[in-house]
């Protein structure tokens, strides 16, 4: 809570230091909450935010599951299964997300004949780009389990799928989660490029708003601090999450 509070005092200096600078005329106005058109045009923003949220957390599951579906084959002793895992992990580490995002949106109805809506699209590219980092962050954690975990679940005679579900994955999960943590604030902040398709997110309501305000400085601060904000809130749950998993597992 006293981090929350010494935020918001820094949101307001900060925006007090930039009234007084320069030669430009600031009309805060148009984000004051003690103004009508402000608390207008505050709630216009804010109603992106759930549009945003939904779009993170949804391609940050995806992207997950995609990751250990892909990182399976990548611990795998057949060279061509091998082949396939690096094959996947390259080809999409090396595509740009906005570039994915307007291909899948674009592209993927033609090739596929789905029509897609800005949601869907958004929700896969973000999650194709994001599975090949996953799997990777997947690939290091398993890795890093001792041997000794691996010969006694195979001495008790479970099974490859078995072992890893059980006693491999749990392990593991506890030691990406701040790797996991860090790729679900990426996605938070690579959610702000599916506005380029039209989905109405945090970014989208900002331009839609400056088209109709003519206001773009004071728009874009206050985009600024609302991303700055739900990132830090998230940074903190994650945070909290990791001492959850930590004392649970001295327990």
């Amino acid at each position: 809570m006293k981090r929350i509070i010494f935020l918001g005092l820094l949101g307001i200096v900060l925006l007090n230091l930039a009234g007084c600078s320069g030669s430009y005329t600031w009309a805060w106005y148009v984000i004051s909450p003690t103004h009508p058109q402000g608390q207008t045009n505050l709630l216009f923003l804010l109603s992106g935010l759930a549009d945003t949220m939904l779009l993170a957390i949804s391609s940050i599951v995806l992207s997950i599951v995609l990751g250990l579906i892909v990182v399976l084959p990548g611990l795998s002793k057949r060279p061509w299964a091998r082949a396939i895992n690096r094959t996947y992990v390259e080809a999409l580490r090396s595509v740009p997300v906005l570039v994915m995002i307007l291909w899948v949106y674009y592209g993927l109805p033609v090739m596929s004949g789905i029509s897609l809506n800005t949601f869907w699209a958004g929700m896969l590219a973000l999650a194709f780009c994001d599975s090949a980092f996953e799997a990777e962050i997947f690939r290091a954690g398993i890795q890093s389990i001792e041997k000794g975990q691996h010969d006694a679940a195979e001495s008790l005679g479970l099974r490859y799928s078995s072992k890893m579900r059980l006693i491999i994955l749990p392990q593991a999960l506890r030691r990406v989660l701040p790797a996991i943590g860090n790729q679900f604030v990426y996605m938070i902040k690579m959610s702000s490029l599916v506005s380029v398709i039209g989905m109405t997110e945090l970014t989208r309501r900002a331009n839609e708003l400056v088209v109709s305000q003519y206001r773009p400085l004071e728009i874009y601060t206050f985009l600024v601090l609302e991303y700055f904000v739900l990132i830090v809130l998230v940074s903190m749950g994650v945070r909290w999450l990791e001492r959850r998993l930590s004392k649970s597992e001295a327990v």
